[in-house]
């Protein structure tokens, strides 16, 4: 996402706009989600900051829409567009959200269901937006991502191009459709409505910083891309390295045997690394959820 908007912000100024872009990320590890902003203006850009009422938000991955941290839907109202890469519908989505803001879906390819492929998302999410936007053409797009990607091989550009020419004319039907909000003058502020809260002891409203699984109910493994898996028969069952170097503390250890718990394992691979007989490799999560069909139809 960081590499989008430095491609859109580069259309944006090909067309003659000031603009602004500017990522924003969260823990350095595999799989956090990352923010990227930008602002566009025919006259000088004086804020600075992050966006509180985007006009416009784009989910490259639509198992971000349920992470709270990630927080896909903070600052939407009625007049901005949610744009989501997903194989499910607008429709499917405006009433799971519940949102008032227009919803819609850039269709993931049957081709780019392989997560390996995800990096040309970038591309697709800037084509889409480009044409949402309709103020940026066709040539400034190709342009910008020629600009921005000069440094990768050609074919890999030309992939990326591709992507976005595909995104921006599958959104043809929706050019134009956002709309700059008015600028909200300082003399409008409005006090926020403060909601009092009853006193309580600490032990029934206090969080409980210093107990075991605080976190549990977030499932840090929606983020995981590569799942590390463990074959029992090259197993050596020192189990003592590859639980303790995890830094995230999810292989516990069960009959003198690790086992990882996927709900939050959030794929950094460490243990692959670590392992001395090399009994944990590495596979992907679309191969990892056909194994589970296959045997969930063997068991039938």
């Amino acid at each position: 996402m960081k590499t989008a908007s430095r491609i859109l912000g580069s259309a944006f100024f090909n067309e003659g706009y000031e603009v602004q872009d500017a990522p924003r990320y969260g823990a350095e590890r595999r799989g956090a989600p990352i923010f990227a902003f930008v602002r566009a203006d025919n006259k000088a850009i004086d804020e600075r900051g992050v966006i509180t009422h985007p006009d416009l938000v784009i989910v490259a991955d639509d198992s971000l829409v349920t992470v709270p941290a990630a927080g896909v839907m903070q600052g939407l109202d009625e007049h901005a567009v949610l744009l989501i890469n997903s194989h499910v519908s607008a429709e499917t989505w405006q009433q799971r959200l519940n949102t008032k803001a227009q919803v819609l879906v850039l269709p993931i390819k049957d081709a780019m269901q392989n997560r390996a492929e995800l990096p040309y998302v970038s591309a697709a999410c800037v084509g889409a937006a480009a044409r949402l936007l309709g103020m940026i053409s066709q040539n400034a797009l190709v342009r910008a991502i020629d600009e921005e990607l000069s440094h990768l091989a050609a074919d890999k550009i030309n992939t990326n191009r591709t992507r976005a020419i595909e995104a921006f004319e599958l959104m043809t039907t929706h050019e134009n459709c956002i709309q700059q909000r008015p600028s909200v003058s300082a003399l409008d502020y409005q006090q926020p409505e403060w909601v009092e809260l009853p006193f309580e002891d600490a032990r029934i409203s206090a969080p409980t910083i210093h107990a075991s699984l605080t976190s549990v109910e977030v499932k840090t493994g929606l983020w995981r891309t590569m799942r590390p898996v463990i074959e029992y028969d090259r197993c050596n069952h020192c189990w003592w390295i590859c639980s303790s170097t995890c830094p995230h503390n999810v292989i516990s250890v069960e009959d003198n045997s690790p086992v990882i718990d996927y709900d939050h394992c959030v794929g950094c691979l460490v243990c692959v690394a670590q392992c001395p007989p090399h009994a944990i490799k590495a596979i992907s999560e679309a191969e990892a959820k056909q194994s589970a069909v296959e045997q969930a139809g063997e068991t039938t």
